[in-house]
Parts: structure tokens; sequence; C-alpha cells
């Protein structure tokens, strides 16, 4: 075509834009619904995870429910999710006395627990019925579901209720091939952040909950040992206080990532020298640069039953000639290891045991990388070599691992994790999704809601909005599209309304608001003395509230009648502010609370008297009669009936 010719320009015609319909009323026929038939066959209690996949089914790629009958699902236009801790459903029984209502001890107030293990099916709210405080909730939801929290019964755990919410299942399609873990994948957006190791250190109560050897320096002063002496064979390294460890940034070179210290990456392999004993047969320690620093084959005391080769390696041609001991060995660690040395490995506790030697310094693989399920399992080296590295180790058919490759894996996977920061593969992304990137990545459009490009089912990305105490940067809810951090309960009000509205002038959250909502009320949490008694949460960024703010609670409702309780006056706020924001929802909302877990005060109190059980249990020379607390199974018995009650948990499921 010439230059001075015109350019044609191709008109595509598609079809005409269809406008977005309205907003049924609430005596329209599409009016959508989400209702629970009596004819229902329920097998269990609801989990938290049931209403998270309320959500995906609303807005994303969930399937649908099974406790619920829901119509009408193309014209639900929002979804808000409160999670309000300290909420019990006996509260909410007619003639409760919020006077007398904490006043119970913490073993006591277990009793508070209204529900069975079998009485699962959800209890229709009376306004009459229900106590003065609470009877806004019969205005707003029609049942109270009794809600099991995520936890482990076997080992006395519970489980993050936020983590469980905010993480959502990986598609059937994503999911990884028998034999092998699939590749990880950074988060969409992800900034590497170097860190040191020093960041990686494990704490103290990581040390007791793996079972390390606890070594002196670890130790308060008063039961701290003067002298580090072998005691039963055991030696403690030459750490006289943890504080040796540290040092002055004046001395450490800028942008070092080892920060000053020194890291030795330790593997061991064992042979059996009697029933469920296993003996040190080989130890290989690998310098931060990957050189070989000590690689030696060690002869049991004991006659060697079993060389277990298709794991160690190890055979008896090979030990036959072997003349090293522990003992040399113990020798030649106590001259190696000084307070600014980091060890390193893989479930490294079984390897201490082994040596039967105590360092207070530790970087344990399988705690900085946890299980997809979490603790106590923990993944393989292999797996996560697999995942996080994308190589294959241990491929030796029925020849054993090799502890140097074991021992240099883990410095490839510390260094990796220096290199992206302390929130890469921190564990809730290798079990599923941020809740928020799943709406944002595979939300649901219909023609009813989507404008004009829906024709029915498209993808289109969900907006959402993070309403919560603290810092939000540091937390899942960062993945949200507009995080909104607070400091009370108050804050978290206005927050939502301002979500589900939208800003006056639309600069930041535009008019019309999110689709979906996610928000925590904390102040009836810290008035019931749950709050930090039990971590429920990986990042709580926020600290409880001040004792004033307490007061300004309890002093914020004036009565005609006598003084409330400020339980009642907590509670009563509480309904309030779920009232006015009930009130500020556009029809077709979904509202959703629950409480998260229940009492976890006697759970709390009974797992620290099993850290400190292990905490001396696992100080080497301690006799079973020196143990000022003792762990037997009726402790064990105690502790899984306080975990079955701090795993009783409600919600209530409404629509606007």
């Amino acid at each position: 075509m010439a230059d001075d010719q015109e350019e044609w320009t191709t008109i595509h015609k598609g079809r005409p834009i269809k406008k977005q319909k309205k907003i049924p009323t609430a005596d329209s026929s599409r009016y959508p619904t989400i209702t629970f038939s009596e004819k229902s066959r329920l097998q269990s209690k609801i989990n938290v995870s049931s209403l998270r996949d309320l959500i995906l089914y609303l807005f994303a790629d969930g399937p649908a429910p099974q406790w619920v009958s829901i119509t009408h699902r193309p014209e639900f236009r929002k979804i808000v999710t409160i999670l309000i801790p300290g909420l019990e459903e006996a509260m909410f029984k007619a003639g409760v006395d919020f006077s007398k209502y904490n006043s119970l001890a913490a073993d006591e107030a277990m009793a508070r627990v209204a529900t069975s293990p079998d009485d699962y099916y959800p209890r229709p709210l009376k306004k009459d019925t229900l106590p003065k405080p609470l009877q806004p909730f019969a205005d707003m939801f029609p049942h109270l579901w009794p809600v099991r929290a995520p936890g482990d019964d076997k080992y006395g755990r519970l489980h993050s209720p936020i983590n469980t919410m905010l993480t959502a299942p990986a598609p059937k399609a994503k999911e990884e091939k028998k034999g092998g873990a699939k590749p990880f994948s950074e988060p969409q957006g992800w900034k590497d952040q170097r860190t040191r190791v020093s960041e990686f250190l494990a704490t103290s109560e990581e040390l007791m909950d793996n079972n390390f050897p606890t070594h002196p320096a670890m130790l308060p002063d008063g039961e701290r040992k003067e002298k580090f002496e072998k005691k039963d064979g055991w030696v403690y390294t030459r750490v006289e206080r943890m504080e040796d460890a540290d040092v002055p940034e004046s001395e450490i070179q800028a942008g070092s990532i080892t920060a000053g210290r020194e890291v030795l990456a330790l593997d061991c392999e064992m042979c059996m020298t009697g029933e469920s004993e296993f003996s040190l047969t080989r130890i290989s320690l690998v310098s931060w640069d990957g050189e070989v620093v000590l690689d030696e084959l060690v002869k049991p005391d004991k006659p060697i039953i079993d060389y277990v080769t298709r794991f160690s390696g190890i055979t008896k041609e090979m030990l036959d000639p072997v003349t090293t001991t522990l003992r040399d060995i113990q020798e030649r660690f106590l001259d190696i290891l000084h307070p600014k040395t980091i060890l390193l490995g893989h479930s490294l506790d079984s390897d201490l045991k082994a040596m039967q030697l105590a360092h207070p310094f530790i970087i344990d693989t399988s705690i900085l990388f946890p299980h997809p399920r979490g603790p106590p399992l923990k993944s393989s080296l292999k797996w996560l070599a697999q995942r996080y590295l994308g190589k294959e180790i241990q491929k030796g058919q029925g020849t054993g691992h090799d502890s140097i490759e074991d021992a240099k894996t883990c410095l490839d996977l510390l260094k990796k994790k220096c290199e992206k920061g302390k929130g890469w593969a921190a564990g809730s992304e290798s079990q599923g999704e941020n809740l928020f990137k799943r709406l944002a990545r595979s939300g649901t459009a219909y023609r009813a809601t989507a404008g004009p490009k829906a024709t029915g089912g498209l993808v289109a990305g969900k907006t959402s909005a993070a309403v919560d105490w603290g810092d939000l940067s540091r937390t899942t809810c960062n993945a949200a599209t507009y995080p909104i951090p607070c400091k009370s309960d108050a804050d978290v009000e206005a927050g939502i309304i301002r979500a589900v509205k939208g800003d006056p002038d639309g600069l930041e959250i535009p008019g019309g608001g999110v689709d979906f909502v996610w928000a925590r009320m904390r102040e009836l949490e810290a008035l019931q003395g749950w709050w930090n008694r039990n971590k429920t949460s990986d990042d709580d960024a926020a600290g409880p509230p001040l004792a004033s703010t307490l007061a300004d609670i309890t002093n914020e409702i004036s009565y005609d009648e006598a003084p409330v309780s400020p339980l009642e006056t907590c509670l009563t706020e509480l309904g309030a502010r779920l009232k006015r924001i009930h009130d500020a929802l556009p029809p077709c909302t979904v509202l959703i609370v629950l409480s998260g877990s229940g009492d976890p005060r006697e759970m709390s109190r009974l797992q620290a008297m099993q850290q400190q059980h292990k905490k001396e249990y696992n100080t080497p020379g301690k006799k079973w009669d020196e143990l000022s607390v003792k762990w037997t199974d009726t402790e064990v018995q105690a502790l899984s009936k306080a975990v079955r009650v701090a795993r009783n948990g409600i919600g209530f499921v409404g629509v606007k």
C-alpha cells in the first residue's frame, strides 16, 4: 500500500453489550439462598474448611457443599467472613450468667462446651430464648452451627483456623504425581529478601518440640551447670552462655549472609545395635563453601545386629578395620564446634542423640520447610530436594544414602532460603494456594453479576479485602487486594463497611467495594484470656489490647439497670457491631461468622507442662525421678480431652 493511501481498519462485530442485571429484591423468585434441611443426613460436624469451601463454591471453582442447599448461585454479590475468637455455644444458652462465666478455673471451663462429639446438627436461633446481648444473631442467622476446628487429637495439637480458612486446596489437576514432589512455584509477585542465616535458628520451643537434647546454655542461670563434664556418655559443646554467639555489627562484612557465624552441615548414618537402638557408624561434616571438614566411619561399642545397608550404605567389610570410636568423634567435635558455630542438618535431633552431643545453635531443614500437613509430620530430605531444588538425591539402589550428599543438600536448601527470605516456602503455599490469590485467579463471573464480558461461567478475578489487627504485610492477608490494618474492633467494623461500600472518592477502594472481605475481631478473645495462650495463627503480628482499651470496652455501654459484667458488655457491643455491619451490606451478600476454635486455655496449660517435661527429659543425664514435671498416661488423656474441647468451635451462615 502506498504511503499516501489510507490504512484500512477491520471492525470486528460481536454480540451487543449486555447490561448487568438488577439486584433481585427479597421477594424475587431469583433471590439467592443458603438453607439447611432437617432431612439432611450429616455424618459429622462441619469443619472450618467446610466454610472455606463454601466460599470457593460461590465465587470460584470449589465443589458444591453437601451440608447446605444453595439456590441461584450466580446472584450472590459479596461474601463477608468474620472470625471472632472467644465465642462459645454455651453463651447462647438461655439463662446464662455472664457475671460468673469467666470465674471458672481453666480446667472447669471445659464444662462450658455444650456439644457432644455426636451432636453435630445446627441449632435453630430463636430470639426470645437467647441472652439479650446475643439476640441480634437471631436477626441475621437462622442457625448456630457446631464447627470443628483443625487439629490433631492424637498428638494434642490445635492447628491454625486462619491458615485453614485462608489456604485453598490445590486444584486436582495440579496435584502432585505419585513418586515425586511437584516443583515449587513462587507466589506471583514474590520479591527476594536476602536474609542472614541467624534468622533461621531454631527457637528453644522448636528444639523442645522436636526432642533435641538440651544444652546447659539454654537453661536459666539457676539451672545452668557450672561445668560441662561428660555425664552418662554425653558431652556439651563449649558454649557457656547463649550471648557468646553474638557478633558485633562492626565485625560483620556488609551483605554477609553468614554474618560472622560458621555454618557446618552434619549428617550421620546409623546401624542397629539392639531392638529399636541405633548407633553411629558414619559421620560427615561439610562447611558453608562445600568443603568436607570431616568424614569418618565409626565402630559402635556394641555388636551390630543389622547394618541396614539399604539406608545407611554401611557394610560389615567397611567397619571391620575401623578403630575410631564415638568418644573419639566427641573429642574432635568439641574442638571443631565453638559458640559461633551453627549446626545444620535434616532431623538433626536423631544425629545428635546418636553422637550423644548437645549444641544450642541449630538449623534443621525439617523445621525450616514444614510438612504440608503440619507437625509432627516431617518431609523427607529427598522430597525437599525435588520440590525446592529440582534435583534428585539418594538414588542408590540398595546401596544407601551418601551422608556427604545429604549434608550438601541441606546447605543448598538453607542458601536458597537465605536468598529468597523467611516467607519463601514457609508452609502455607506448599499445602495449597492463598485464598485471596485463588479468588483473584479463578473467581467465576456470571451474566447476572460480571458486566459486559460475562457470558456465563467466565473466569474473572474477584477483588478482596483483609481487615485485621496488626501489620498485615507480615501475614497471609497481605495477598488481599486491599489489606486494611486495624488497632481495635471499632477499626475492624469501619474497615469492613469501607471494604463493602468502597471509598467515596474511589481513589483506593473503588465505589461498589470488593467482592470478598475477610476480617477478625479480637477484643472478646482478649477479654476471655485466650489471646496468646494458645497459638492459633502463625503470623500473630499484633499483641493483646492494652488494659486501658479493654476498660473502654466495659465502660462503653451503660444501662438503666444494675451494672453488668465486662463479658456481657463486650458481647452487647459485639452484637451491635455485627448488626451495624449487617445493615450496611447490600442485598444478596453472604455473611459468615465463626469462632475458629473453642476454649484453648486448659490445652495450653497442659501443653506447657508437656514442654517442660520434654525440656527436662531431653537434658542429658537427668534421671526420671529428678524431673519436676511428670508426663504420664493421665496427662496424655487430659491433653487429648482438652484438645477436643479446643476444637469445638461455632459458626453462623446467613444471606442478607
